[in-house]
């Protein structure tokens, strides 16, 4: 469940039309900004305290920290339908509902899209720019690392957390290294996978920790570095450095979007929901309450 971050109080409703952005620190920030200066009341959802300090403070933007729903789809589906109903019942229900999550958070998205059409609510997905992979091998999924990485190869994993012990146990004759973010359910996780602490670096991903995962890469002497397709600054980052140190560059690739949801880049999706501000509100409509029940 969502708990408000007490520094951001929530709008006062009927200043305009509302909108629930649900995003990360990369294009989240600038996504809000821009809806703000369009005149959009804002709920933002994004995972962690350290992820709502990207935000600047606005009167029209509450932000709620912590993870939407659980572990189960099912079950974050149903908790996303009873905040959308619950904010309709009090009157201030979201004119839209926008998906700017990470390309990897294939459960939230699923389960934001079936939420959505249960509860008869508009969703736009924001489309992440996806860059040529160059150099880089690309994998289907975590299985292919079996035969992509010798015994005893000194592999570096950047994939977050949560997949490490399904990639170890994919390549169980590497020696591996880790990469993870600042976080102590990251780390927990890291160490329960196996990752040795000599083996293991807390960074959060970004350009400004390039020179630091340079100089990991030559001490631990690692041959290939696997990551995400993710389009973001942190696939930057490895793409470059790879081709500086002469390391081999894995990409797990990206998910396919689910069908039938809308996904636009940054500037049309804009221009889609400045379009749609003045329209009815769907959630006003006779029988809506209804059918999302």
């Amino acid at each position: 469940m969502h708990a408000r971050h007490s520094a951001q109080p929530a709008p006062a409703a009927g200043r305009g039309p509302r909108l629930w952005l649900i995003a990360g620190t990369g294009e989240g920030p600038p996504l809000a900004a821009a809806l703000l200066a369009q005149g959009w009341r804002l709920r933002v959802s994004v995972v962690s305290a350290v992820a709502a300090r990207a935000y600047a403070s606005h009167g029209a933007l509450e932000l709620a920290v912590g993870a939407l729903g659980a572990s189960d789809g099912e079950a974050s589906t149903r908790v996303l339908m009873h905040q959308l109903q619950q904010a309709r019942r009090q009157g201030d229900g979201f004119r839209w509902v926008v998906d700017a999550s990470h390309p990897f958070a294939v459960r939230i998205t699923a389960a934001l899209v079936a939420a959505c059409r249960s509860c008869d609510q508009p969703l736009l997905r924001l489309s992440r720019a996806q860059p040529p992979p160059g150099r880089a091998e690309l994998l289907e999924d975590l299985p292919e690392l079996g035969d992509r990485i010798a015994a005893g190869e000194p592999l570096l994993l950047a994939i977050g957390a949560r997949r490490l012990a399904e990639a170890i146990r994919c390549c169980p004759t590497a020696l591996h290294h880790a990469r993870v973010l600042p976080s102590p359910t990251a780390l927990r996780q890291a160490l329960a996978a196996g990752v040795a602490p000599a083996r293991l670096a807390c960074l959060r991903p970004g350009s400004s920790d390039a020179a630091i995962l340079a100089g990991l890469c030559r001490q631990w002497r690692i041959r290939s570095v696997l990551c995400r397709q993710s389009g973001g600054a942190g696939e930057a980052v490895w793409q470059r450095l790879c081709q500086e140190l002469g390391l081999r560059l894995l990409l797990l690739r990206r998910p396919a979007e689910p069908c039938g949801l809308e996904a636009l880049a940054l500037e049309p999706l804009l221009a889609r929901l400045n379009r749609g501000a003045d329209a009815p509100d769907p959630a006003a409509r006779p029988g809506a309450e209804d059918r999302a029940g």
